[in-house]
Formats: structure tokens, C-alpha cells, sequence
């Protein structure tokens, strides 16, 4: 054997970095499946694609996510660059899409912004099932910038009210999402975290509580008392059940607006046939989080079973510097999400997973509404519409027919649904081609021909 071989042989094989892996064929198939998906859903709902980077300044993520947290502190990838700036690969994309929000003044666009991101993320966490240290997420986010009338007290219950129409519709939207990629054995959760009014004093509460306990629960739980009491309530120790399951209730201590912004939520997923369980413990350990929370879980994952987790952040946008805005989204576990469907393969003869509705050549379409009647019926015809492939935008709140048909031309619908009580009542409903004006009168079994037709 030549020196060059023997040299040759003694090289060792380069393998991926501990945490991280390839993706082969044919699991890129289900892969691309379920990105599809989510991109043909997301666009039923008006949400449009986001690309970020995949590296930012630490700062973003320092102030957004929190300088003392594990995540800043402990899991990212951080480095320097050649002008000394540091520099973070991103361990969540919610602060980037606030970041190219204020950047790019999104706060002039129509309101809600509604975008949707996809690819991947980096911690360095301990690697474990289903769980790496580059892992993909499926998110959504919707900004909506504060208005003057936001804080005028005339005003505060259509507010709360479309406040509560954003949240339930984006939770709709991902519900409509795990059905489309055939995922089984979901469950929603859900729960109110209150406002920076009533958190705090619920907040002290339950840490006066926990310290009464404290000697009974273990070490972390013991050092959350006093850092973020909150994360306590996630403790899956089988030792503390007993202690927390008897501590007080975030539900019982929340304010008037936060009490009326989670019953009207909850409304509003009834209204769209979305099934839900409360769980009081249920919470996020950020400032900036607030009322709406919700998590999915699903079958396959044994104890780590959560595939998406989501929640309302009024005040982050203006943590990064920006003007004050709303916002609510979610981040789904893309590698999780996988694991479950391979689970519902092997129980299948098949993938077991539906081929998404194609969605890219349907007209967008707008709904304008107008009484409690037409709304109820709006939210059928909405889902219906969905399910069957077409783009709909349903407006939070209710307009006059005039400023609804002129958001929907900025939105560039190509047709309105008109639907006020003579159209419920009468059973035919109007349906406008905003090119050039013309409307004819349809039944809802007719609606969806009508509009192929066109």
C-alpha cells in the first residue's frame, strides 16, 4: 500500500454536528407537504410570507426574549463579526418580525399586518426527541398598530371585541392547518395571562403562596419563586402536582378588561366551531405576553407532546423601539409536528396525510358584514369558502358597507360579499365584482359555482 493510501484511509469521516441532521428523501416528501400546506392555508386567511434572516444582532433577541433568560444567556449561538459587532443566529423569529415591521413601516400598510415565516431556528439545548439544536419552525404573526381611538373609553369594547376576533381567527387558522395535514389526536388548550394591571398583583400572590410550600418543592421550583414564579405552574415534577394544583388561579384575579377580552374570545371560538379546554396553568414567562394564550398538543410525542404554542405580546413592538402596537402569532414545532405524522403513517396504509386544497389560483375574496345576524352568517360562508380553496378576509370588526368595500380594494379582492340582515333574512346574497361594479344575487349553495364562474 502507497504512503498517499494509507494516508488516505486514516482520515476520519466528517458526520453532522452533534444536534443537528440531515433531512433524506423520502421524509423531505412530508416535509414539503406539510410547508405547502401551510402555505395555501396561511393564504386563505390573508397572511403573506416573511423571510427573515437567519442571524441578527444579539440585541434583538437580548431585549426581546430577555439578557438573564437560559435562552440568551446559555443557548444561543453568538459570535462576534469583523467590525465587532455581535452577532446571534436566531433562536425564535417573533423579534425579527417585529424588527422588520418597525424597519420596513409596516405601521403605514392597512391594519392587521398578517405574516407568516417558516425555516429554521438554532439553541443549544440538550438533543433529545424531537428536539435539535437547528430546528425548524412554522409561525404567524399579526401586528396591529394602536390607534388614537384605542384609548378612548367610548371606544374600549369594540376594541376588546376586535381584539378578541384577531385572536380566535389566528387560532381558527392554526386549527384548520393541523386538519388539512391530517395530524390526529390534537387537543387546544387554552388560558387568559392578564395585563401588566393584573398580572403583577397575581404574580405576588403566587409567590406568597409557593413560599408557604417552598421546602416541599424542588430545587428549580424553589429558584423560580423568587425569579419568575410563573414557570413554576409548568412544572411536570410528579412530587409538586398536589402543591400547585391547590394554588390560586390566574382566572379568578384578572382584571375587568382582561375577564371581558377572555370571555369574548371564547365566544368567538364557539361561534367558529373551534373545540378548547381551559387550563389554568398555562402561561408564558415574558413580560410583554399577555391575556390570549394557547398551546396544541398531539399524540406520538410521549410527555413533550406540545407541537405550537402561541399568545397575545401587546408591547413588544415598542420594547424594539417602535410605535405602539398590538400583536398576537404562534410557533409550530415543524420537527415535532413530523414525528406525530410518522406516527399516523405507520398506523395508515397510506401517508395518512390529506393533499392541501390548491389554493394559488383562487380569486381573494372580501366579506362585508354588517349586524349580529349577518356576522354569524359571515363566519360560515367564511369557512366554507376556505375549505373549498379560496383567499377570504373577514374584517374584526364591523364596517359600514362604503369603508369595507374600500378595504377591500386596497387588499386587491377581486370580489365582496355583502351580507347586512335583508341578504340573511331574504336568503340570497350579494355578490359584488369590484372591477367594474356589477353584482348579482346568489344563494349560499350557489356561492362557490358563482364565484368559478366569474
Amino acid at each position: 500500500m502507497s504512503e498517499g493510501a494509507g494516508k488516505a484511509q486514516e482520515k476520519r469521516k466528517i458526520q453532522a454536528i452533534k444536534g443537528v441532521r440531515d433531512i433524506l428523501p423520502p421524509e423531505t416528501a412530508l416535509w414539503n407537504r406539510v410547508e405547502q400546506t401551510a402555505h395555501e392555508v396561511f393564504a386563505t386567511y390573508g397572511f403573506t410570507e416573511i423571510r427573515l434572516p437567519i442571524f441578527e444582532e444579539t440585541e434583538l433577541f437580548a431585549r426581546s426574549i430577555g439578557a438573564e433568560t437560559d435562552v440568551v444567556s446559555k443557548e444561543m449561538y453568538s459570535f462576534d463579526d469583523r467590525d465587532e459587532t455581535s452577532i446571534s443566529l436566531r433562536p425564535e423569529a417573533t423579534a425579527s418580525v417585529c424588527r422588520a415591521y418597525i424597519q420596513h413601516n409596516m405601521q403605514q400598510l392597512p391594519q392587521p399586518v398578517k405574516l407568516y415565516y417558516m425555516g429554521p431556528m438554532f439553541r443549544r439545548e440538550r438533543p433529545q426527541k424531537g428536539r435539535y439544536r437547528q430546528f425548524y419552525q412554522i409561525g404567524a404573526e399579526v401586528l396591529d398598530r394602536v390607534r388614537p381611538a384605542d384609548t378612548i373609553s367610548g371606544d374600549l369594547v369594540k376594541e376588546l371585541r376586535r381584539d378578541a376576533v384577531i385572536d380566535a381567527e389566528v387560532i381558527e387558522m392554526l386549527t384548520t392547518f393541523f386538519e388539512k395535514t391530517g395530524l390526529e389526536g390534537t387537543a387546544l388548550y387554552l388560558n387568559s395571562i392578564g395585563c401588566k394591571e393584573c398580572r403583577p398583583k397575581y404574580v405576588e400572590l403566587l409567590r406568597a403562596e409557593l413560599a408557604k410550600v417552598k421546602d416541599k418543592l424542588g430545587a428549580d421550583s424553589q429558584r423560580r419563586i423568587e425569579t419568575n414564579p410563573l414557570r413554576v405552574l409548568d412544572s411536570k415534577l410528579e412530587s409538586e402536582q398536589p402543591y400547585i394544583e391547590k394554588l390560586p388561579r390566574i382566572a379568578d384575579h384578572l382584571c375587568k378588561d382582561c375577564a371581558e377580552h377572555y370571555v369574548a374570545v371564547k365566544r368567538e371560538l364557539d361561534l367558529r366551531g373551534v373545540k378548547y379546554h381551559e387550563n389554568w396553568r398555562l402561561v408564558r414567562g415574558l413580560d410583554y405576553y399577555m391575556r390570549t394564550t394557547f398551546e396544541i398538543t398531539a399524540t406520538g410525542l410521549g410527555s413533550q407532546n406540545a407541537v405550537c404554542g402561541g399568545g397575545r405580546y401587546d408591547g413588544l413592538v415598542e420594547l424594539l423601539g417602535g410605535r405602539p402596537t398590538k400583536g398576537i402569532g404562534f410557533a409550530i414545532g415543524e420537527d415535532r409536528l413530523i414525528l406525530s405524522l410518522q406516527e399516523v403513517v405507520k398506523r395508515s396504509s397510506d401517508t395518512g396525510v390529506q393533499s392541501p386544497l390548491a389554493t394559488r389560483h383562487s380569486p381573494p375574496l372580501y366579506i362585508a358584514c354588517m349586524g349580529e345576524r349577518a356576522y354569524a352568517t359571515a363566519l360560515g360562508a367564511a369557512k366554507t369558502l376556505r375549505n373549498a380553496g379560496f383567499r377570504v378576509e373577514l374584517p374584526p370588526v364591523e364596517q359600514k358597507f362604503g369603508i369595507a368595500l374600500g378595504r377591500a380594494v386596497q387588499l386587491g379582492a377581486q370580489y365582496a360579499l355583502i351580507l347586512g340582515d335583508n341578504e340573511v333574512s331574504s336568503g340570497e346574497w350579494t355578490l359584488k365584482t369590484l372591477a367594474d361594479g356589477s353584482q348579482r344575487k346568489v344563494t349560499e349553495q350557489e356561492l362557490i359555482a358563482a364565484i368559478r364562474s366569474l
